[in-house]
């Protein structure tokens, strides 16, 4: 399976730290080789960054890693290929706009005989169920709304849609439109919130070493997601299968748990 990273926060921050042990995941530590990308949220804006390479060896994850950019709203993805050739098409994040806002969404996991039917807006570009399973989620959603709808709204929404093809093989995703980042855990999926008093922090992929304290004001609060917690001396929270957790602001805002497939 794939390896899945995301980053919110109340402030701009950069996520060379947790970046630096993530993209050891793709052909070091762990054998996810078949090209990886990350997407910053600036403003309004997006920054993407794609290559087919394996992380460890790309140039571009070598640019990112001295690159400090600053975001409220980062996901990134590792990719072990199960659907799909291993090209720049079939690489995540995938990229698409929606109420005047840019979209972006990762996917780890595979969905069997998931082929819905074309849709008005959005249509994937390359050969995999992820990004089918993106356009669909996507055209769900504009199909109900012109216009974005309240927080609550959208996550309820995003929520039946999310156990919907959850119910159809594993679905651990992220998706965010810069402001807010959606994370469901099918499988495996982990996160922590940072915050005053900030912590000393490990990586569990490479000896580095970071105190928080040092690089942040008592008004910052970050919360990182990842498949697999990045640091060993930390407390990492688990979603449990079938949770979609909405983050705002470096927080959970809203939590829902789907019912176990047994007693739906």
């Amino acid at each position: 399976m794939c390896q899945l990273l995301g980053m919110n926060c109340n402030t701009p921050t950069d996520i060379i730290f947790s970046f630096e042990g993530f993209h050891r995941r793709g052909g070091l530590t762990d054998h996810h080789a078949d090209g990886w990308g990350i997407a910053f949220f600036e403003g309004k804006g997006c920054r993407l960054f794609l290559d087919d390479k394996p992380s460890i060896e790309s140039p571009v994850a070598a640019l990112v890693r001295q690159y400090p950019i600053k975001s409220e709203n980062v996901i990134a993805h590792i990719r072990k290929a199960t659907q799909g050739v291993v090209n720049l098409a079939n690489t995540h994040p995938f990229m698409r706009e929606m109420w005047g806002q840019y979209w972006i969404f990762a996917h780890n996991g595979n969905l069997d005989n998931f082929a819905p039917p074309p849709g008005s807006h959005y249509n994937p570009v390359g050969g995999t169920d992820s990004e089918r399973a993106f356009c669909y989620i996507l055209e769900a959603l504009r199909q109900k709304w012109s216009q974005p709808p309240s927080v609550e709204e959208l996550f309820s929404e995003v929520s039946k849609l999310a156990e919907e093809l959850h119910a159809k093989g594993v679905f651990n995703f992220m998706l965010s439109n810069g402001e807010l980042l959606f994370a469901h855990c099918s499988t495996k999926l982990h996160y922590i919130v940072r915050q005053a008093p900030f912590p000393t922090a490990h990586l569990v992929d490479d000896d580095v070493t970071v105190d928080f304290s040092t690089v942040t004001t008592p008004r910052d609060r970050v919360a990182v997601i990842a498949t697999v917690p990045l640091t060993d001396n930390e407390h990492w929270t688990a979603l449990a299968p079938g949770q979609l957790t909405l983050f705002r602001d470096g927080a959970p805002l809203l939590t829902a748990t789907a019912p176990p497939a047994a007693t739906r």
